[in-house]
């Protein structure tokens, strides 16, 4: 197997300026570049959080990089968006988007139903959507459909801005009798294969794309050398734990480790940024920083549930990042 790791040395060589972007339009297509020169989605993360002049793009590279290391076959060049929150929230049985078969045309499905929270939702060009196949189903199966925007009867309507990493955008779309072929449908159980693994694996790559923005920064603002010695070592863990399964305890818990190191990183970060409170680059990270501790209280269940299945409870544990 080929070692994951291979390619960060560019984090150290490579000039630690970046261009200013404002708008998904001009990262986008820069970002599909930098994604083709690397030869795995968590390279390609660590590459956009590199060349990131904010959190909002190394946020939106590790979040790409997270859904094609989900599904290898989406196209590189669409900007992807997952569609699965709805009003009552993300579990499956909170999922009343359907996907019934055409009364009239084989092979042909309807779908219908609204999602929430849908992140790049307005600028995306491919929606990822699970959706219900059974509506009396005692365990509710889910599918994945993959729906192009732009395709009759999908409807979608910017979000309020959350406060922090405006360049990204939500969206709440809606579905009404929309048509779906069946090549369109992802293989096998939609929770169990994509759905859930995908909470570790977004972890993974955002957090990868977020340390290597932050050592770029680094390396341009001089901040201390055993800092930025210990980012690298944990950006290396990162992509050592990416082609694990993600569906593992093992894994989980080895991410915990990873993310705990992260955390406190970040945190050393903060007083590195102080002694620049002028900088941009340092309001915006003021700005942002709230993302980093969105999602904690899934995290902690995501790994209490990881030490049960061991068999294990530790005692106690560390920080989100």
């Amino acid at each position: 197997m080929p070692d994951p790791t291979q390619g960060l040395d560019f984090l150290l060589r490579t000039a630690p300026a970046a261009l200013e972007c404002r708008s998904v339009e001009v990262w986008w297509p820069r970002q599909v570049a930098l994604g083709a020169g690397h030869a795995n989605p968590m390279l390609g993360a660590i590459a956009g959080g590199y060349a990131a002049d904010r959190l909002a793009w190394a946020f939106s590279a590790g979040y790409q990089a997270a859904l094609r290391a989900l599904v290898p076959q989406l196209p590189a060049a669409a900007l992807a968006s997952l569609c699965v929150s709805e009003t009552a929230g993300n579990h499956p049985r909170a999922i009343q988007t359907s996907l019934s078969p055409h009364p009239d045309l084989p092979g042909t499905y309807v779908l219908d139903g609204a999602k929430r929270w849908t992140t790049l939702g307005p600028d995306s060009a491919l929606l990822l959507v699970a959706a219900r196949t059974a509506a009396d189903a005692a365990r509710v199966p889910i599918r994945l459909a993959l729906v192009r925007q732009g395709t009759p009867g999908v409807a979608l309507s910017r979000m309020t801005d959350i406060g922090f990493v405006p360049e990204v955008a939500h969206a709440e779309v809606r579905f009404e009798h929309v048509l779906v072929g069946e090549q369109d449908l992802l293989d096998g159980d939609g929770y169990a294969l994509y759905i859930k693994p995908f909470r570790s694996i977004e972890d993974l790559h955002v957090h990868a794309a977020t340390l290597a923005y932050l050592l770029r920064e680094a390396r341009r603002l001089a901040w201390p050398r055993p800092w930025m010695e210990r980012t690298f070592a944990a950006l290396h863990a990162l992509a050592a734990i990416a082609p694990l399964d993600a569906s593992a305890p093992a894994t989980h818990i080895a991410l915990a480790g990873a993310l705990d190191i992260g955390a406190a990183l970040v945190r050393e970060a903060d007083a590195c940024w102080a002694a620049t409170p002028g900088d941009p680059a340092c309001l915006r990270w003021i700005r942002d920083r709230a993302l980093l501790t969105v999602a904690g209280k899934a995290r902690a269940q995501r790994i209490g549930r990881a030490w049960e299945r061991i068999g294990a409870e530790p005692s106690g544990r560390a920080g989100d990042l």
